[in-house]
């Protein structure tokens, strides 16, 4: 299993966090749901850290089951969309955004 994060590293400008965190629910979890092959959307909202290390105001996952679907799933049309959407969001946003893709390894608990 493939999880690619974008990471907003970066803070949220001074009163637009509620604003951010509905601009993202509203606007763009309906279109990242739709990107084709994607068996999971999070989006982890920043809330701690430790000391000194950097702010991460959000994060997004996106489970697929290989990498093949990870790459059509990025070269769609939604995806697109999805892009000229997040410029509203950014607009909220002072940092940067990177991309990650993690192969992903699951162990039971006890």
């Amino acid at each position: 299993m493939i999880i690619r994060y974008a990471l907003f590293e970066g803070e949220i400008h001074p009163g637009k966090e509620a604003e951010f965190r509905t601009y993202v629910k509203e606007k763009l979890v309906p279109l990242w749901t739709r990107f084709p092959g994607a068996e999971e959307v999070r989006v982890l909202d920043g809330s701690d850290r430790d000391e000194g290390a950097p702010t991460f105001a959000m994060a997004l996952a996106i489970r697929y089951p290989d990498i093949e679907t990870c790459n059509r799933a990025l070269q769609s049309d939604v995806r697109f969309e999805s892009r000229a959407v997040t410029g509203g969001l950014l607009e909220m946003f002072k940092g940067r955004v990177h991309h990650h893709v993690f192969t992903a390894n699951e162990y039971p608990t006890a």
